[in-house]
């Protein structure tokens, strides 16, 4: 059998990303049938901002703010011109379909891609691509997720493409094909560059690819002379989005790691909702919690029902493949870079997860365990296609790839009978945010369409989204100079929140929000106030504004 070709897209892969694609419509259409792509608040977040960058009293790159990342954002707001698929969540799910094709293209040629070489069989690599492609299209949390703005999918692309480059410079490296490994080189580092401006997971991908790549090319005199200068552009490439956006905010917000201590931080609203005292959550600088609870959200992604320990197993049994019997195949073990991010991150970022079976038994950030989904996949691909060539009978082999396939069935038919635990995250965390919101928005599209609103959009932006209501007619916090610290009396958010008769012809506030603690309420007229279950109550208050009555 010849080798298949190591750059290009050939027809077997044209192949992967056509199914994969319509996996990923049927799916956007059966979730956007049920009203199911807003459900995380995260998803309504991520849309907002991008909204914002266009449609907002101080429009422009500075409402991408410095929490998240900017690339998601960046890539809906083409599609966010569009009101219906603003406010129906199409514009942010657009970028996430996407990416989950190519990530499942990816999946398929990094198995592939070891085709041909020495003790590898090239039907059994080219049949473990197969499933491997399978495992990872089919997992019914990927497909759930990539029908959101959610930024894991397109983390997950990058992730994959960034490994799929790096293993084909290793497998270049190595047959001293130095113009071949010079080009893949560039190529992973394009793909890292965008996953650090996806996700901070992505800043740790590239320390640990740079490491990888510079012991590939020191350990050989003859790479070290030759790919010198590509090493450097690479370790360029890797850094310099993360130094890029500490300057970002540095010159912005006066503070370079403003994303990590800054007040919409991670670290920040683990101190507002702590649980436990002294110890935020489970695995509160605990490596050993830490680890357990992220191993186990990345099973609960892979399977439900008594499966999860089966996959556990097939990692395992891939990994150790990869390191007593194909050692040239060590670039793969990257995919497992998640499990010591997620690890320091739980124990040491303000990052929990909770999970419904152990304390506090209930849904959070269950969904970073999808990062371990490629792992799964192609180290599954590796035992299976180890297992195909030690066995010498035609009905052993068989029995192998009918096997992985009842596996996958199972644990999948679990996972879809159980309803997917991303689902369940979201649904769960959304049932009283979304009756607010629709309330809230009941009310809003009964003022007057020329009227000007003064609100927080931190927590309940979802409402104006589904009311249609213009950010543009809304004040709020993201209309200041965010270089102004600790407050910018000059900023239109402050003067408004000082004296909204001026700026405002309605305010609303949710209680404990900015609005509902800072708002001068003097002559304010309540209008009505909006209870529903397990939120707080939000008011619209009258501001008799001037030449607005």
């Amino acid at each position: 059998m010849s080798r298949p070709p190591r750059d290009g897209w050939d027809r077997e892969v044209t192949l992967v990303t056509q199914i994969a694609a319509a996996a990923s419509l049927f799916s956007f259409l059966y979730y956007f049938r049920h009203a199911d792509l807003l459900l995380y608040g995260d998803a309504v977040a991520h849309i907002n901002i991008a909204r914002r960058v266009l449609d907002s009293r101080t429009p422009g790159p500075l409402q991408l703010g410095t929490v998240w990342l900017p690339l998601p954002h960046v890539l809906m707001i083409p599609f966010l011109l569009s009101d219906a698929a603003w406010r129906t969540g199409v514009a942010g799910c657009i970028p996430s379909m996407c990416a989950y094709v190519f990530g499942t293209a990816g999946i398929f040629r990094l198995v592939r891609g070891w085709s041909g070489e020495r003790d590898e069989t090239p039907g059994a690599t080219r049949i473990a691509a197969w499933l491997a492609a399978a495992i990872y299209a089919a997992n019914p949390n990927l497909l759930y997720l990539q029908t959101t703005a959610m930024t894991e999918v397109l983390y997950s692309a990058l992730f994959i493409w960034s490994v799929v480059y790096g293993s084909e410079f290793c497998q270049a490296a190595a047959r001293f094909e130095q113009e071949q490994a010079g080009s893949t080189l560039r190529k992973c580092g394009w793909c890292l560059a965008g996953a650090c401006l996806t996700r901070y997971d992505g800043w740790f991908l590239a320390g640990g690819m740079s490491l990888a790549v510079s012991w590939v090319i020191f350990s050989s005199p003859q790479n070290r002379a030759a790919l010198g200068r590509s090493l450097a552009r690479f370790l360029g490439l890797a850094a310099a989005v993360p130094l890029l956006w500490l300057g970002y905010n540095t010159l912005v917000y006066r503070n370079p790691l403003e994303f990590l201590s800054g007040p919409y931080s991670a670290r920040a609203i683990e101190q507002k909702t702590a649980l436990f005292g002294s110890s935020p959550h489970p695995g509160w600088h605990d490596l050993g919690v830490s680890f357990s609870y992220f191993l186990r959200a990345a099973q609960n992604n892979m399977a439900e029902g008594g499966f999860e320990k089966v996959w556990l197993g097939v990692l395992l049994a891939g990994t150790i493949v990869v390191v007593l019997f194909r050692r040239r195949r060590w670039p793969l073990l990257l995919l497992g870079i998640p499990l010591p991010f997620y690890v320091l991150s739980v124990a040491y970022g303000s990052i929990p997860i909770f999970l419904p079976e152990w304390w506090p038994f209930s849904y959070y950030n269950v969904r970073f365990g999808t990062e371990l989904i490629p792992g799964f996949a192609v180290l599954a691909a590796v035992a299976i296609a180890y297992g195909l060539d030690c066995a010498r009978p035609s009905w052993m082999k068989a029995a192998i790839v009918v096997g992985c396939l009842a596996l996958v069935a199972a644990s999948y038919g679990e996972v879809w009978k159980a309803q997917p635990i991303c689902y369940r995250e979201a649904w769960s965390n959304s049932r009283g945010r979304i009756a607010l919101e629709k309330e809230l928005a009941q009310t809003l599209v009964k003022l007057p369409a020329n009227s000007d609103l003064l609100m927080y959009l931190g927590d309940h932006v979802g409402a104006l989204q589904d009311a249609g209501i213009p950010l543009r007619r809304v004040i709020n916090e993201g209309n200041h100079r965010p270089w102004k610290k600790p407050t910018d009396p000059e900023g239109l958010w402050e003067r408004a929140l000082a004296n909204p008769a001026h700026y405002a012809d309605y305010v609303i506030a949710i209680d404990q929000d900015p609005v509902a603690e800072k708002v001068e309420r003097r002559d304010l007229v309540s209008l009505v106030v909006i209870h529903t279950q397990g939120q707080a109550p939000a008011t619209i208050y009258w501001t008799h504004r001037p030449g607005h009555e």
